[in-house]
């Protein structure tokens, strides 16, 4: 069966220069974005460069809605989800499998295995279809995240083809060449990322067989190891405080005296740096500054184009009057869940995964990440009026959800300007 598409810019600026590049993608009729579509594409015009990472207001009289300039699809999400219709329309008589999920969101997921698109596993590596079953004629797709090399090595002598069909996203490819080039230079690699994340499981992968390697998920976990650094505590304690988060052979004494930092390119941009300059400050502390090129590699060209822009763009929303803040995302979304942590640093926020979360003007079910449990909170839609409202969504997530989620709040509010009024400044 054919799927529809349409299509859709980007633009992409690569390495912080001025220089863009406006990629065209197709994608399935079903992310078309009516709303938050029409606006992007209105500040992208008057802002190339994107040097304005204001919000944009939409004033419908009784609320309003603060857009963050940069949400949504990313480069690479957009480049996997294109490459994935593309395989089952190419293969309309072959088995399609897909890793994992192809990224972090439910309604894409959903809408790729009801086309047929079956899942080998799930984002915590646990098998649903046994290897047994997946042959040189079948096709598979390595998801944005990437894989492990052991995988891609375990399929390749299967005789499956792995490289027509891989997703992985080239940001992500970029810190795996970053990775490589450390370990020939006989630095560790410290990554900052969650151990079990798919991301960082590859590029774990990728970088251990580069050179020794560990990961850290915050800047707790890097005190711990700069313990090691300094020599302050002992081989067997780290073996306990790193389990299941070094490469063999790690040896704590002498692979700890020349490193560098890089990330999952989900994880908060500003601490993958805060993390990078604690460990250039541990080693100016031991090796004296005129020694810091001899261990310790500048690694900030690593960090991903689109998270820092949503980054930016969600501290640029914290600056606003808001009442409360929604984020709209898939609840295993890394990404999604730093840009519900920068937002509650200043509102209310509810994390939802679509506008079916929203049961009523009294009540919002949502998504707690700190305790990984669902939440429910009456009269979330204060009588304040107008009341103003923070709207974002992670990388991974349709602006067709946030669309939806924006109709489904204006329901709730009589005497509004209609969507079509507001849209005439765009």
């Amino acid at each position: 069966m054919k799927v529809g598409v349409f299509c859709l810019h980007i633009e992409l600026t690569f390495d912080n220069s001025k220089k863009t590049a406006i990629k065209k993608f197709e994608l399935p009729v079903y992310y078309r974005s009516s709303i938050t579509g029409r606006i992007k594409e209105a500040r992208r015009v008057k802002d190339l460069r994107k040097q304005d990472f204001s919000p944009t207001l939409l004033d419908f009289g009784p609320v309003q809605f603060y857009l963050a300039r940069h949400f949504g699809f990313c480069y690479g999400v957009e480049n996997a989800i294109e490459i994935s219709y593309r395989a089952l329309n190419e293969n309309p008589d072959k088995d399609v499998y897909l890793l994992s999920q192809m990224i972090h969101n439910q309604e894409v997921n959903a809408d790729l295995q009801s086309r047929g698109i079956k899942f080998i596993a799930d984002t915590d590596g646990t098998q649903f279809i046994p290897w047994e079953k997946i042959g040189r004629e079948d096709v598979v797709i390595i998801p944005a995240f990437g894989t492990t090399l052991e995988i891609e090595n375990f399929l390749l002598d299967k005789e499956v083809e792995v490289q027509k069909y891989n997703t992985t996203c080239p940001f992500v490819e970029k810190v795996w060449n970053r990775a490589e080039k450390l370990g020939k230079e006989n630095y560790t690699i410290i990554i900052h990322g969650k151990a079990r994340h798919e991301e960082t499981r590859a590029t774990f992968s990728h970088s251990a067989h580069s050179g020794s390697s560990v990961i850290v998920q915050d800047m707790n976990d890097s005190e711990k190891l700069a313990q090691y650094v300094n020599g302050e505590k002992s081989i067997e304690d780290f073996f306990r405080d790193f389990e299941n988060k070094f490469s063999k052979g790690f040896n704590p004494k002498k692979d700890l005296q020349r490193v560098g930092v890089v990330n999952q390119t989900t994880m908060l941009a500003a601490e993958t740096q805060a993390i990078a300059d604690f460990f250039k400050d541990v080693m100016v502390k031991k090796y004296g500054l005129e020694n810091l090129k001899d261990h310790f590699a500048d690694t900030r060209d690593t960090l991903c184009y689109a998270t820092n822009d949503n980054q930016d763009s969600t501290y640029q929303l914290l600056g606003v009057g808001a009442d409360l803040a929604v984020v709209v995302g898939g609840y295993n979304s890394s990404n999604t869940s730093h840009i519900v942590e920068l937002c509650e640093r200043k509102f209310p926020t509810y994390f939802i995964n679509s506008e079916r979360e929203i049961k009523s003007e009294m009540e919002i079910h949502h998504f707690d990440f700190h305790h990984k449990e669902i939440q429910v909170t009456q009269n979330f839609l204060q009588d304040k009026r107008p009341i103003k409202i923070v709207l974002t969504s992670g990388a991974s997530c349709p602006d067709t959800l946030v669309d939806r989620v924006m109709l489904k709040l204006l329901e709730y509010f009589s005497g509004s300007k209609t969507v079509e009024e507001v849209l005439k400044a765009f």
